[in-house]
């Protein structure tokens, strides 16, 4: 397990993945994808098509490139009229950048084809195995990240086909890791997704999904209990997602659609333990009305009912 590595071998590992992913990507190459530029030339002219008339500064800190460095890229497209300066009409000693006809002209089968390399090295990958390739490397993005994956930037969207089995097994998993729950836990979220999916009523009844880049960050479900109320059931966030606002935000979702639905008032059935999704409950206005100790999923418990008058 990689918990065990020394630190050097931890290192080795590390060293060892770059070393197979540049080589992978041919970013060693002298020409990118066969173009005529560096790879660093090619992640400015992305900045320069993706982002609305930048000033140098702003690349440098996109990009985190010296500025003289960077000036002389600059100057070298402008020379080949790629780029095209406007001297900024809030502070004269800034200029924004932008690409010219030209430029766009050159970035454009640059762009088409770094998809097509990045598709072509995920078209032999089954749909399960991209979307843990793609969960991986979110992984390492948050976990190596400056703090720029900020909180709501992941999107919320209604399920479809697979996701249920993917609930089940995350649920299954995370709380036997986080609480040593058994598989008996697991067995229950299986009967709540498939009486969600068998009697599925799409006016009165939803399943969010949070999701950024094909990495599924967690869920939540809204059911009907009656007319007047709503039963929210099996929020999870993943552990990588933990901090960036997910399970606030898919709250916050499921109380809004009940409104909107016309309930009068949200329930919800937890355990004790579960500190943060009881602070998110408490914050977003549920009063615990209930509690009773009970022996479920391996362990001895404390459940507990709370409700959100509408």
């Amino acid at each position: 397990m990689l918990h065990s590595l020394p630190v050097d071998d931890r290192i080795e590992a590390m060293r060892r993945f770059t070393r197979f992913y540049t080589r992978r990507l041919g970013v060693l190459r002298e020409g990118l994808l066969d173009s005529p530029f560096s790879l660093t030339e090619a992640r400015v002219l992305y900045e320069l098509a993706h982002r609305p008339d930048p000033t140098a500064g702003e690349l440098c800190e996109a990009l985190d490139l010296d500025p003289g460095y960077l000036s002389r890229i600059l100057k070298r497209f402008e020379e080949q009229g790629l780029v095209q300066r406007t001297r900024s009409s809030q502070d004269a000693r800034q200029s924004h950048l932008a690409l010219t006809g030209k430029g766009r002209e050159a970035f454009s089968p640059l762009d088409r084809q770094s998809r097509e390399q990045i598709a072509a090295l995920l078209e032999h990958l089954s749909d399960a195995d991209q979307r843990r390739l793609v969960a991986a490397m979110s992984t390492i993005e948050t976990r190596l990240g400056d703090g720029a994956m900020a909180k709501g930037s992941f999107t919320l969207r209604a399920h479809r086909p697979g996701d249920m089995g993917w609930i089940v097994h995350r649920h299954g998993a995370l709380y036997a890791q986080e609480y040593g729950w058994d598989e008996t836990f697991e067995a229950l979220v299986a009967e709540i997704v498939a009486g969600f999916i068998k009697n599925f009523n799409p006016q009165k009844e939803r399943c969010w999904i949070a999701e950024r880049n094909g990495d599924i960050l967690g869920s939540i479900f809204i059911v009907k209990q009656s007319d007047e109320i709503a039963k929210l059931r099996l929020l999870y966030v993943e552990l990588h997602a933990r901090g960036l606002g997910v399970g606030k935000r898919l709250v916050d979702e499921a109380i809004r659609f009940s409104r909107e639905q016309g309930y009068r008032q949200v329930t919800l059935w937890t355990n004790d333990v579960l500190h943060a999704a009881r602070g998110i409950y408490t914050r977003a206005g549920f009063r615990l009305v209930t509690s009773e100790p009970h022996h479920s999923f391996g362990h001895d418990l404390v459940g507990e009912n709370w409700i959100l008058d509408l």
